[in-house]
């Protein structure tokens, strides 16, 4: 891992660059568009996003787990998970970023 992240304020300067709203416009997009992600998700239904993934979310039920220091087992309590699938496009791209010469190394 590069270490490196991608903040919101950077997200809202991209917009701000490639689209050419203002600061506050594209600030107001990308807060827009999060908050509809996140209410669909809340809502239970998945955000399929073309040529970069789908998102959802999943429920677990209860299980018994394992303190890994003790040994003693300890009831993990039922929950709901955010699963991200990202699609074959974004899978392709992040491959071919590896390979020294750009190329899908035969995936």
């Amino acid at each position: 891992m590069s270490g490196k992240t991608v903040t919101r304020s950077q997200l809202s300067e991209a917009v701000y660059q490639e689209v050419g709203l203002s600061r506050n416009e594209s600030a107001e997009l990308v807060e827009s568009v999060l908050d509809e992600i996140s209410d669909a998700l809340v809502r239970g239904e998945v955000v399929k996003i073309s040529s970069f993934g789908s998102f959802s979310v999943r429920s677990k039920g209860q299980r018994i787990g394992r303190n890994p220091k003790t040994g003693e087992e300890v009831p993990i309590l039922p929950r709901k998970v955010l699963v991200f699938r990202a699609s074959h496009v974004l899978k392709s791209r992040i491959n071919e970023s590896l390979s020294p010469d750009g190329a899908n190394g035969g995936a």
